[in-house]
C-alpha cells in the first residue's frame, strides 16, 4: 500500500495533522501502538484543567471550519448550550481527553493496536509495522514524551517509587503512607492537592511536597507572556543563537512550567482549613528550596536525601512512597535506526527546519516531520498545545506546496531589532 503520508503515533500532535489532512484527499495512515486513544491517563484527576484555551484544539487556530474542532465536538455530542452556560474558566482535562478520543475515532485513517517497527528509504519511505508494509512520500513522527526521573532513582522505580504519570494506577495504595511528592510544576501540585483532599481511612499518614525552586511559583499566564506562544515569536526564537535560546528558556520557565493560580489557591485554602477550621493533625510538610540528591533504600521504605539551597545543609526525609513529578524527555525513535545516520542533529535533538521537517541528506520532497521534540530549537511552545494546529498547517503547506491557512497575525511586540516607524524621527537628548 502506498500513501502520501504515514504518521507514527496518534497523540494530539499527529491527530492535529491527521485532522487537517482529512478534508484534502491526501492518502494517509496514522499508526498508534496503543490499543485505544489515551492522553496522560495517570493524571486524569477529576478537577484537573487545561492550562490553555479550548480554542487551542487540534485545528481551530489553523482552520476554524474543520470538522474536527472542539466546537464541532460540542455540537455533535449535544452539549453546546450547556457548555456555554456552565461558564468554565478552564475546561477539565477529562473533557478535552474525551474530545481527542472522539477525533481519533471519527477519523478512519487513525489506526490503533499497530506498532511501527522500522522505517527505511529507497526513494520512498518503507514503513514496516507489526501488521503490514507501507510506502510513503512523507513521514510524520509524534511519539511524544516519556517520564523523566533522576538517574539515581531509575533502579528503584516500582510500587513504592514512581513517576506522577503513573499516579492513578498507584493511588489506591497510598492510605496510611508517608509520601514525598518531588517537583513543583503543575503535575506535582495536582498530585499533592489530591493527596491533601483525602480524609478518613483514605488519607496518607504524612504528605511532604519537595521543590528545588525556592517557592511554589505560579504559571505566568499574563497577556504579554502569552505572546510568547504566538507563531511570530517562535519564528523569532528559532533565529537566535543557541546560547541565547538556552538562556531565554531558563529565564522564562514559569511561562510554561508553573502552577495555575487556581490550583495554588485551592491548595492554600485546603491547608488553611486543615490547620485553623478542622483542627486536623499536622501531617503536611512543604519543603521548597531543596534539591533531592539521592534516595536510599531503608527496608521497605526510603530515605530522601536533600540539600537546602541557602544553608547548604543536608536533610534526610524518611518516607514510604516517593512520587517523582519531574517532567518528561523525548521518547526514543529506534524505528528510524536504518536512516538514523542520515539525520542531522542539534545537540540532543534532531535538527528541524521552518516546516518542522528533519534536516537530512535525503530528497527535499521526502520530508520527515518531527512534532514536539524541538524545544531547544523552537522554544517554549514546542511541547505545548498552543501552536499544535499552526505547526500542522506548516507541515501541510510543505506537503501541498501552497498555504493551507491564513497567515497568523503578528504580535504587538517587536521581538527583533527595531525598525524605524513612519513619521518624524525620534529626538534624542
Amino acid at each position: 500500500m502506498r500513501v502520501n503520508i504515514v504518521g507514527v503515533g496518534a497523540g494530539p500532535s499527529n491527530l492535529s495533522l491527521a485532522s487537517l489532512i482529512h478534508p484534502t484527499g491526501l492518502s494517509n495512515q496514522f499508526i498508534e501502538k496503543q490499543a485505544e486513544f489515551s492522553w496522560h491517563p495517570g493524571l486524569q484527576l477529576p478537577n484537573a484543567t487545561l492550562q490553555v484555551s479550548f480554542l487551542k484544539d487540534l485545528v481551530t487556530l489553523a482552520d476554524p471550519t474543520n470538522p474536527f474542532s472542539f466546537l464541532a465536538y460540542l455540537h455533535e455530542t449535544g452539549r453546546m448550550y450547556q457548555f456555554l452556560n456552565a461558564q468554565f474558566d478552564a475546561i477539565t482535562r477529562q473533557e478535552f481527553t474525551q474530545y481527542l478520543h472522539w477525533a481519533a475515532n471519527k477519523n478512519e485513517n487513525v489506526c490503533f493496536g499497530e506498532e511501527v517497527e522500522r522505517i527505511d528509504f529507497d526513494g520512498d519511505f518503507l514503513v514496516a509495522t507489526s501488521k503490514r508494509q507501507l510506502r510513503a512520500e512523507c513521514i510524520s513522527i509524534a511519539v511524544g514524551k516519556v517520564p523523566s526521573v533522576p538517574q539515581f532513582a531509575e533502579q528503584g522505580i516500582g510500587e513504592t517509587m514512581f513517576h506522577s504519570a503513573d499516579y492513578l494506577s498507584h493511588s489506591h495504595r497510598l492510605a496510611g503512607k508517608r509520601i514525598a511528592v518531588v517537583g513543583s510544576g503543575q503535575s506535582g501540585a495536582e498530585v499533592f492537592q489530591d493527596l491533601l483532599n483525602r480524609d478518613g481511612s483514605d488519607a496518607p499518614a504524612q504528605i511532604t511536597w519537595v521543590s528545588r525552586r525556592d517557592r511554589y511559583a505560579p504559571l505566568d499566564d499574563s497577556p504579554f507572556t502569552n505572546d510568547l506562544f504566538m507563531p511570530c515569536h517562535q519564528d523569532y526564537f528559532s533565529s537566535l543563537p543557541a546560547h541565547t535560546r538556552r538562556e531565554f528558556l531558563k529565564e522564562n520557565v514559569l511561562a510554561s512550567d508553573g502552577i495555575t493560580e487556581s490550583t495554588l489557591r485551592e491548595i492554600y485554602q485546603s491547608l488553611y482549613l486543615r490547620r485553623f477550621v478542622r483542627d486536623t493533625p499536622n501531617t503536611v510538610n512543604l519543603l521548597p528550596n531543596r534539591a533531592v540528591e539521592n534516595v536510599i533504600r531503608d527496608g521497605a521504605s526510603w530515605v530522601v536525601k536533600m540539600l537546602h539551597g541557602d544553608t547548604k545543609q543536608h536533610e534526610m526525609l524518611p518516607v514510604d512512597i516517593v512520587i517523582w513529578a519531574t517532567g518528561y524527555k523525548n521518547a526514543a525513535i529506534e524505528f528510524l535506526s536504518p536512516i538514523e545516520d542520515r539525520l542531522h542533529s542539534d545537540n540532543d535533538e534532531i535538527s528541524v527546519d521552518g516546516s518542522f521537517a528533519a534536516r537530512w541528506n535525503g530528497p527535499s520532497n521526502r520530508p520527515i516531520f518531527i512534532h514536539n521534540a524541538s524545544r531547544a530549537q523552537k522554544g517554549l511552545s514546542d511541547p505545548n498545545l498552543s501552536l499544535t494546529a499552526w505547526r500542522s498547517a506548516k507541515m501541510m503547506q510543505r506537503i501541498l506546496g501552497r498555504p493551507v491557512a491564513t497567515e497568523p497575525e503578528t504580535s504587538s511586540v517587536c521581538w527583533g531589532p527595531h525598525v524605524a516607524l513612519p513619521g518624524k524621527a525620534l529626538r534624542t537628548a
